[in-house]
């Protein structure tokens, strides 16, 4: 049963990185003014957040960092994402963004994973 648990909060964590991209893309599009504009936010701003996520916290980053700095990268990439969630008018789904993420670092933390 433990097992299926941990593997759940791994597809938790997946499915909140997915969510990362999604919620920078939405801020990208209806925070821009012009079409050029909202292409490069809801483009950019999602890619250079998975470079970002590739580069340092990924389990296969290309550029190993301390574990507390890792951690550091991850939370101000969610924090900016659920950020971007909010001031797009979106507060309740920033607020369940927000709390599943704790949720799944509670867990991370509390299994080892």
């Amino acid at each position: 049963m433990m097992i299926v648990m941990k593997a759940a909060n791994l597809g938790l964590r997946f499915l909140l990185e997915l969510c990362i991209l999604a919620s920078l893309s939405y801020w990208g599009f209806h925070v821009g003014k012009g079409g050029l504009l909202k292409g490069v936010l809801g483009i950019g701003t999602p890619l250079l957040a998975a470079i970002l996520w590739g580069m340092f916290v990924s389990p296969k980053a290309s550029i190993t960092v301390s574990q507390p700095l890792q951690f550091f990268i991850e939370l101000v990439i969610f924090a900016v994402a659920i950020i971007a969630l909010y001031v797009t008018g979106k507060h309740s789904l920033a607020i369940c963004f927000a709390l599943f993420y704790i949720l799944h670092r509670i867990l991370k933390f509390l299994w080892d994973q």
